[in-house]
C-alpha cells in the first residue's frame, strides 16, 4: 500500500468521507487550498491540457514553465511530481480508464528523474463536487485506489476532491475549483484560469469527444506538442445537436449540466463543427504523422511542418 499520508501508508480507503475522516488535517489543507485567488496563467508561458490529456516535463525546459488544464467539474485534475528532479505531471481524468492512467502519469514522472538519487513522489488531487449521480465519488475512490496499487512510494499532499471541492450556490452544488495550474518551476500547484487553451484546442477536443483515450501530448525532450494521430469514423448525425437549445446539449452532453462553466454549450458546438468539417481524419495527419507545435520566440506554439515523402 504505497500511497503514504504525513509518512504514513494509507489503510484501505472505501470512500472519501472514510479518507477525511481518517485524516481530518487533509480537510484543512483543501479548505486552505480552495481559499487561494484563482491566477491567470501568461499563454506564453503555459502548456494547457485537455480533458483525456495529460502532460509531464521538468524545471530544465525552456518553453513551458506551468502546466494547467480547467473545466473540470465530475473530472478530477491529478499533479505528479518528484521533488528531487522537479519533474511535473498534469492530467485531466474523467474516468474513461482510471487505473491505467494512473501507471502512464507515474513512468512519466519517473523516466524524467532516472538521474536523480534523492526525492520523493508527490501528489496533488482537485477535482469533483457532490454531484447527485456521485460520479465525483466514484473518480476519487477509482483514483486513490489505482495509485494504492502501485508499487512506488507516493505522498498524498493534496487532496481538494469531491465533498472538499463543493460550493452550494443558489440551491446548487458545483466545485470551487475548476482548474488548477503547476509551477514546473517551483513546484507551486494553485487554482487557476486560462484565456488560451491551444495549440490545436478544436482537434484536440474532438478527438477526445469521439471518444480517444488518454494520451501524452508533450514531448519535452524535443520540447514539442505532439497531437495525433488520431482516428474518428463519420458520423454527420451529431450535426442535430447543433439546433438543439443549450438545456438540451446540457442534460445530454453533459455529466454534471448545473454545474458547467458558462462556455461549455459553446465548446460542445464547435467541437461537432470541426467533426462535421472533418468527418474522417486523416487528411489531418499527412503520411500518418502527428501535427507537431513549437514554442516560438514570440510565445506562441506554432505548427512544425513535416515534409512527407510522395
Amino acid at each position: 500500500m504505497p500511497l503514504l499520508i504525513q509518512n504514513v501508508c494509507v489503510e484501505r480507503v472505501t470512500s472519501t468521507a472514510d479518507l477525511f475522516a481518517k485524516y481530518p488535517h487533509l480537510k484543512e489543507n483543501a479548505k486552505a487550498f480552495r481559499s487561494q485567488p484563482i491566477k491567470d496563467v501568461d499563454p506564453k508561458c503555459l502548456l494547457y491540457v485537455q480533458q483525456r490529456e495529460f502532460a509531464a516535463t521538468t524545471p530544465a525546459d525552456n518553453s513551458v514553465s506551468v502546466i494547467g488544464s480547467e473545466d473540470a467539474t465530475t473530472c478530477h485534475l491529478v499533479v505528479l511530481r518528484h521533488t528531487g528532479s522537479g519533474a511535473a505531471c498534469l492530467a485531466h481524468c474523467d474516468g474513461s480508464n482510471t487505473c491505467a492512467e494512473v501507471s502512464l502519469f507515474i513512468k512519466s514522472v519517473t523516466s524524467l528523474s532516472k538521474c536523480c538519487n534523492e526525492g520523493r513522489l508527490e501528489l496533488h488531487l482537485v477535482g469533483g463536487f457532490k454531484d447527485e449521480a456521485m460520479t465525483s465519488h466514484e473518480l476519487s475512490y477509482n483514483i486513490l485506489a489505482g495509485f494504492q496499487q502501485l508499487k512506488d512510494d507516493i505522498h498524498l499532499e493534496t487532496c481538494c476532491i469531491t465533498e472538499m471541492n463543493d460550493v452550494f450556490i443558489n440551491a446548487v452544488h458545483r466545485p470551487a475549483v475548476y482548474g488548477i495550474g503547476v509551477n514546473v518551476k517551483t513546484g507551486e500547484v494553485f487554482p487557476a484560469a486560462f484565456p488560451c487553451k491551444g495549440p490545436a484546442e478544436e482537434l484536440r477536443s474532438a478527438r477526445s469527444f469521439s471518444g480517444g483515450q488518454m494520451v501524452d501530448i508533450y514531448d519535452s525532450s524535443r520540447e514539442l506538442v505532439q497531437v495525433g494521430p488520431c482516428k474518428w469514423s463519420p458520423n454527420m448525425e451529431i450535426g442535430f445537436w447543433l439546433s438543439q437549445d443549450d438545456a438540451i446539449i446540457l442534460k445530454y452532453l453533459s455529466t454534471s449540466p448545473n454545474a458547467e462553466p458558462p462556455h461549455f454549450v459553446r465548446h460542445i458546438k464547435s467541437t461537432i463543427q470541426f467533426l462535421l468539417k472533418h468527418p474522417n481524419s486523416d487528411g489531418l495527419f499527412p503520411g500518418g504523422q502527428p501535427q507537431l507545435y513549437r514554442r516560438t520566440e514570440s510565445g506562441d506554439w506554432d505548427r512544425v511542418v513535416i515534409h512527407v515523402d510522395s
